[in-house]
């Protein structure tokens, strides 16, 4: 008999939007998706992290999206592909959208990181309150990519047309099919009704 949470991710949809995830749950003896060995030469490397300095050891050809996950502790980001095709890893880097999982951390050294928990410390972002507002997440795996990317799309374009959005968010991935609740969740956010 199962025991623990319905499914091997169990997500509110507060913590899905403010970027504080459940971790993978072990069944069976499976067990989630683990970090590669970088058994390189480490180095320091210096960067602000949502408005924190941190110093991190680490290789310097470690993908970004490792050192925010496994030495700063930060799990909101996710893995979805590894190849940079898909979005889940999407953070900002100097006000930029990056895939963090091909993105060296060498890379973001004495650069501003903005991860989803970033964003906000009680999810009270326009883009977060608008997911909210219009349940946008269904398995939500892939929603903190897409809120980074509507929010770096909303910098540059505060008032996107449907095209501009579809443009700015090709990028990214969901397997729930969620793309119209995406679209009217941004230009909800950006203030107009969808």
């Amino acid at each position: 008999m199962a025991t623990g949470p319905a499914s091997a991710l169990e997500f509110s949809q507060n913590k899905i939007l403010a970027g504080s995830w459940s971790k993978p749950v072990s069944r069976g003896g499976a067990t989630g998706i683990r970090t590669p060995d970088y058994a390189g030469n480490s180095m320091t490397i210096e960067l602000k992290l949502n408005q924190k300095s941190v110093s991190l050891d680490a290789d310097p050809d470690m993908p970004l999206l490792w050192a925010i996950r496994d030495l700063a502790g930060m799990t909101g980001t996710k893995y979805g592909c590894g190849k940079a095709l898909c979005g889940a890893c999407t953070v900002h880097v100097d006000g930029q959208p990056v895939r963090s999982c091909s993105y060296p951390i060498s890379s973001a050294a004495g650069k501003s990181v903005t991860t989803i928990e970033g964003l906000s410390a009680d999810g009270s972002h326009p883009v977060q309150v608008a997911w909210r507002e219009l349940n946008v997440p269904q398995c939500g795996y892939c929603q903190s990519g897409q809120i980074m990317s509507a929010v770096a799309l909303l910098d540059k374009n505060p008032k996107p047309t449907d095209e501009d959005i579809d443009n700015a968010m090709s990028g990214n991935i969901c397997r729930c099919g969620t793309y119209t609740r995406i679209r009217a969740a941004i230009h909800k956010a950006a203030g107009e009704s969808s």
